[in-house]
């Protein structure tokens, strides 16, 4: 039996079954039945054809990487043949083929290990051996000279303390000096600066100072063990900087501290394949007036970083207007998720507005993440828009995405999301979904256009009606935000609230969009395409197809064939409709109904509510459209109608009938289907007492 290098918890090999995706390995087999599926292996590009890449595991099998698993083009992987890649082995067939998938991770130090499988070992999942004097380095297993192996054994530092030694709260003692000629001496304790005395330099500033040693100070963003050293990943107010310390290999240095952690760091700057780190010679978990000092110069450089420079919004809207200090709020902590290294999951209903919205939002971040972290494929994952099934943000949708923020928080040290809900979020639906986050401290930003109610507690809500003022596009209202997001994008966004409206652009919107190339028919037939992508496949973000829609990085080919289609399903689903519709009248209002059910093909496109839309626009006989659809009652007209207060009075006049209205006052009514009649009869009147 071995030690997982990892948790250090008992296991045939070097890693435990938990955490085996945390360790990229190098295969030594010959066969692809050797390989172990669900593993990360280290590969070679062998070469590329128009259904995914080939790639070398090992010196004997070759698997392939379909493009449907590379996340964008794979033109925009900017790999050649020969570059060392990562990939996961998924499958291998009986005849021998290799399917590969997709990791996100593509440089040595985003593992927590590196091991080496291999079929004639006691295990399939072994330590490097040290062949040709060589040995592991901090990225967990790249092998180095001897010239390079101070670095591993701690040269000129004190040695970390184990976890005995810890625990008897004696001194660390140091290696004593081999008389071996090459090997580097190591420092005695009393040749070492006093830690006070040591200069603290910012992390920004370390360029300045290689091969000195100097102190940072600051919060452990993570901490993550490879098969040699300890890696502290230490941010302070200016930058993050990875501090390596050295008990032995795969054992853990400083075991009492952890991630989260405020703390000073002594040690020499050294640089190492082009980066910056830190050999660590001594680590001290700050607490008191000391951590309170850190966290303080820390707080106070990350407000003014995150605080956006430019507030002036996109175009003139009074609505919006009344929320700017609401909007620069969320904002702020959007950019300050970026500085912190949070990812931001952007959730927004699967509609035209909520994926305008949504795509803005995601459109300032990129430069951002890109700016700030330096991994290749950073923008993949400090950003991930996720669309919802429905119009809330429900407890469904908060287990799925606290699963996988617990998953990260576990397997990769990650932090925890900021969770910006887009059209959502903002009425007594989404509380427990809400509520679900913020056990785990994850921070909420909910931006809604629409009636809302200001009842799910978001920490930052951006809302014109609770504000007093009347509803704004969401798609517009989310433009406005990504604008204070990132003032550097702004003409990119000149043309999306425009896009967002499918009749009566505000003027000031329709100005915005002409000062574009894009006309008038170009941009409704944008929105026309962004709607029918938005039902096909809802839960994807589906994010290079809408770049290439959005921002003309395709010919104006694409638009075209995608909004002819949205046309053409349209009219044939409006040509069903129509002849069904059911005139009555009550009290002088004039409604029409239709069973949506019954006279529209289910399934297929348009959805339910882009229908009822589309027939209300179309339609000037009626005051009031009313789409029955299995045990749902949706509501269109010119506003008046408030759909909440009606479904509260039929819940109190058939209190057997499961009468519930779902959503603020532009919202849905639901029903026990077998009550349909009675249900339907009971909204037709208390609407038309509303508009009496």
């Amino acid at each position: 039996m071995g030690t997982c290098i990892i948790c250090g918890s008992s296991t045939d090999g070097r890693v435990c079954d938990t955490h085996e995706e945390d360790v990229a390995f190098e295969f030594r087999g010959s066969s692809p039945d050797e390989l172990t599926r669900g593993r990360y292996y280290k590969g070679t590009i062998d070469g590329f054809a128009d259904f995914g890449v080939f790639v070398d595991v090992g010196d004997s099998v070759t698997g392939l990487l379909h493009r449907s698993e590379v996340p964008g083009r794979l033109e925009s992987l900017a790999w050649d043949a020969g570059d060392e890649v990562y990939v996961q082995v998924t499958d291998v067939h009986d005849n021998d083929n290799v399917d590969l998938g997709w990791s996100i991770r593509q440089d040595d130090r985003d593992f927590r290990g590196h091991l080496v499988d291999d079929p004639d070992a006691d295990s399939n999942a072994e330590l490097p051996d040290d062949e040709d004097s060589e040995t592991s380095t901090a990225d967990g297993g790249t092998p180095v000279t001897e010239d390079d192996a101070e670095f591993e054994r701690g040269d000129e530092t004190e040695s970390a303390p184990t976890e005995q030694e810890t625990e008897s709260d004696s001194e660390p003692e140091t290696a004593e000096p081999d008389d071996s000629d090459d090997e580097p001496e190591l420092a005695d304790a009393s040749d070492t600066e006093d830690d006070e005395d040591v200069e603290r330099v910012a992390v920004a500033n370390l360029d300045d100072h290689v091969d000195e040693t100097v102190a940072v100070e600051g919060e452990l963003a993570s901490v993550r063990q490879t098969s040699g050293p300890t890696v502290f990943e230490l941010a302070d107010e200016t930058g993050a900087i990875d501090c390596a310390a050295f008990v032995e290999a795969g054992v853990r240095a400083y075991p009492d501290v952890e991630a989260g952690a405020v703390a000073r760091i002594v040690g020499e700057v050294e640089r190492r394949r082009g980066e910056l780190q830190v050999e660590t010679e001594d680590l001290v978990e700050l607490d008191g007036a000391d951590a309170q000092a850190v966290e303080a110069r820390m707080e106070d450089a990350l407000t003014e970083r995150a605080t956006p420079e430019d507030t002036e919004l996109l175009a003139d809207d009074d609505a919006v207007e009344a929320v700017v200090d609401d909007l620069v709020d969320a904002a702020t902590e959007i950019r300050r998720a970026v500085v912190e290294a949070r990812p931001v999951i952007v959730r927004h209903t699967a509609t035209v507005e909520g994926y305008v919205a949504g795509t803005a939002i995601e459109r300032a971040l990129l430069p951002l993440i890109r700016g700030e972290h330096a991994r290749e494929d950073a923008e993949y994952h400090y950003v991930d828009r996720r669309p919802l099934d429905d119009a809330f943000y429900t407890i469904d949708d908060a287990t799925g995405d606290v699963t996988s923020m617990l998953e990260a928080a576990e397997r990769h040290d990650e932090k925890h999301p900021l969770f910006v809900l887009v059209g959502a979020g903002s009425t007594s639906e989404s509380t427990d979904a809400i509520d679900l986050l913020d056990i785990y401290d994850a921070d909420t930003v909910a931006i809604d256009g629409g009636y809302t109610d200001d009842a799910a507690g978001a920490d930052v809500l951006v809302s014109p009606t609770v504000a007093g003022e009347p509803p704004v596009n969401t798609g517009a209202l989310g433009s406005q935000l990504a604008a204070l997001v990132n003032g550097d994008v702004r003409e990119d966004l000149y043309h999306l609230p425009a896009v967002a409206y499918w009749a009566d652009t505000p003027g000031a919107y329709a100005d915005l969009a002409s000062q574009t190339d894009y006309s008038a028919d170009t941009l409704a037939d944008l929105r026309d395409a962004i709607a029918l992508e938005a039902f096909y496949q809802s839960y994807e973000d589906k994010r290079e197809l809408i770049s290439d829609l959005l921002w003309g990085e395709a010919d104006d080919s694409l638009i075209e064939h995608v909004s002819e289609q949205f046309r053409e399903r349209l009219d044939t689903e409006l040509a069903t409709a129509e002849p069904h519709l059911e005139v009555r009248g009550q009290d002088g209002v004039a409604f029409e109904t239709l069973d949506v059910d019954a006279y529209t093909h289910q399934y297929d496109f348009p959805p339910v509510d882009l229908l009822l839309d589309a027939l209300y626009r179309r339609r000037d006989r009626a005051d009031v459209l009313v789409g029955v659809s299995g045990d749902e009652i949706r509501v269109r007209s010119d506003g008046a109608v408030d759909v909440r207060a009606a479904g509260e009075t039929v819940a109190d006049e058939l209190p057997d009938a499961g009468v519930e209205p779902r959503g603020a006052r532009d919202g849905r009514i639901e029903f026990l289907s077998g009550e349909q009649e009675a249900v339907v009869d009971a909204v037709v009147d208390a609407i038309a007492d509303q508009l009496a």
